[in-house]
Formats: structure tokens, sequence, C-alpha cells
């Protein structure tokens, strides 16, 4: 009978080890808690080496050394798999190159509304020289304040705002989202579905800027729902709003998605991660290094932050910032290139 039980226990601990390293397998990667649990890979690689440990331990009590040799076995075939899928989509990279005449540079900062100054924001963009800037959760009148700073500087930017209730005074800036773009990428507009709400993400919104003359990518400023339990079915449809933003044509993504590329993994088509858009980060080996909660150290973290391009555009290197400047997301910046010059 014992042993019966033991043989249960393992296949159950199998299952959800297996679970754990590929829930997509499952189709599990967007149901609720298997989402929150697989949201940061470092923690369960953690707990598999923890319960390896003990199972190891257990091996010199001679009753329970077939379970235990058992566990530790799955134990290590998961957590070695974790690492695998880690090394892949990469476990840090601190340098961004050289800057080319035909780079794009992407900075992606939720600030937690009032938590990041004017000044620190555009501190960081000038020393990134960022020429897109994705800002959920900041007002209008910080990003006004940062393009004067930015003017000053020698390097104009547009400002684009999205408030998805600007009928509520001085409510949560968790309501709006602010976008900066230099003044030579053109002059770019905020479509009035944006505005209006009629289409974008569903509790907190995101913007869709296009060039007002045609030339150059359309810019999306992402911002979806956080997956709490009772927010599950809104946090899918805005990923799957999210998607259709990057069909085939030419466009940035850039923001806080609230998902990892787990997450995800039902939202590409034709090699896309979302749509038909690249995510940066796992392209240049950032794809595990967390953005979110910044208190925590970088790869115990959860990477929920992301810049995306489609394929006429390529990223030669992200950065993801140390110092979150009071916020608790930390910055992403990627450089992009034109497909046919990174090539």
């Amino acid at each position: 009978m014992l042993r019966l039980v033991g043989i249960l226990f393992t296949v159950l601990f199998a299952i959800a080890t297996a679970i754990l390293v590929w829930p997509q397998f499952f189709q599990l990667e967007t149901a609720f808690p298997i989402a929150q649990v697989v949201a940061s890979r470092a923690a369960a690689l953690v707990a598999l080496l923890v319960v390896a440990v003990l199972a190891a331990l257990l091996l010199f009590a001679r009753p329970l050394r077939g379970l235990a040799a058992s566990i530790l076995i799955v134990s290590l075939v998961g957590a070695g798999s974790i690492g695998l899928i880690g090394a892949l989509r990469g476990y840090g990279a601190d340098a961004l190159p050289e800057k080319t005449d035909d780079a794009v540079r992407v900075l992606s900062w939720n600030t937690a509304g009032a938590a990041v100054s004017a000044e620190t924001i555009a501190a960081v963009i000038d020393e990134q020289r960022a020429d897109i800037v994705a800002l959920p959760e900041t007002s209008e009148e910080v990003g006004e304040k940062i393009a004067i700073m930015m003017r000053e500087s020698g390097r104009p930017m547009w400002v684009h705002h999205v408030n998805i209730r600007p009928d509520v005074p001085n409510g949560p800036q968790a309501w709006q989202t602010t976008i900066l773009i230099s003044a030579e990428l053109g002059e770019y507009s905020v479509i009035d579905s944006s505005r209006d709400g009629s289409s974008n993400t569903g509790s907190v919104p995101s913007a869709v800027a296009m060039p007002v003359d045609g030339t150059g990518p359309t810019i999306v400023a992402v911002h979806a729902v956080a997956p709490r339990e009772d927010a599950m079915t809104q946090w899918r449809s805005d990923l799957e709003w999210i998607a259709d933003q990057c069909p085939e044509g030419e466009f940035i993504l850039a923001g806080d998605f609230n998902a990892t590329l787990d997450h995800m993994s039902s939202f590409g088509i034709a090699g896309g991660t979302m749509g038909r858009c690249v995510d940066a980060a796992s392209s240049t080996g950032n794809g595990m290094v967390g953005t979110w909660p910044a208190k925590l150290p970088r790869l115990a973290g959860a990477p929920i932050d992301h810049i995306m391009s489609s394929p006429q555009w390529k990223a030669t290197g992200t950065l993801v910032l140390a110092d979150a400047g009071g916020s608790d997301h930390r910055a992403l910046v990627a450089q992009l290139e034109p497909a046919d010059a990174a090539r």
C-alpha cells in the first residue's frame, strides 16, 4: 500500500513539475493560479532545487528511499529544463551597441504614477538617447514637463497622451498612458479609438500613435491589466487586443504587458511573440531579467515589461536599468535597427 501511495505521489509531482516547466503544453499558461505561479521562472527553479535537496536527505531513510529517489530525479530534470529555457532567453546583457544613424532606441517604463519625477525620467531619456518613450501610469502634465526638458537639452519630443477616464478629476494615474516621440521621427497622432476607448485595453489604457504622413512605424504604448483573480478574463482580452495591434505592417510595441513570454505563447503568429511582433529582450539575451517588482533581484522578478517590433525592425541590444527611480518597475531600453541594415 505504501508503495502504491509513493507511486501516485511521484506521478502527481511529475505532472505538477511538467506544468511548471512548460504550462503551454497543458494550455494552462493563462489560467488562474498557474499564470501567477509561472510568472517568475527563477522562483520555480529555486522551489524545485529545494525539493531536490529535501529528497536527497530522505535517501538516508530506508523506507522512503525509492520515493525520495524518484522525487529527486523529477526535481532535477525540472530544474534543469527551466535553467535551459532561461539560457535560451538570456540571463542578462548589460550593454547596448553603439547607436547608428538608422537605429531607433525605445524606452519602456511604468513609472507607478508620481513615484518617478519628470526630472528623473528626462535624465534617463537623455542618457539612453531614447527616440520613443512609453510611459504607462504617467500623466500628461509629467509628459509635458519632460518634453520641455528634452527641448532644452536639444532633443525635442512630441507628447501624446491617453486618459481612460478624463471625466474624473485627479483620478489614479493608472488610468493614463503617455508617449514621447522624437521630433526627428516626424509628426504622430494618437488614433481616436485609443482616446475614446472604443478599441483599447480595458481597465488601464494603451495608446496607438500613427505617423501623420504615413511614413514610419505605428507606435503602441501598452498597458494591460494585472492578472488578478477577479480580472483574468479582462487580462486575457487585453493580451488578445495587444496581439491584434501587430498585424502585417510596421509596428513597435512597448510598455507594461503584465505578462511574460510564457503567458504570450498562444498570441503570436508567423514566428512573432505577440501578433507578428518579436520580443526584443529575449532575442538579445535579457529574456529572463525581471522588470517587476523592482525590489527583488533582477533574476527573481517577473519580466512583464516588453519592447517588441514587427519584422521590418530587428533588436540589436536591450538593457534593463538597475535603478527603478522609485517605481516598482524597472525601465527597459531596446535598440532597434531596420532589418536590412541589421543584417
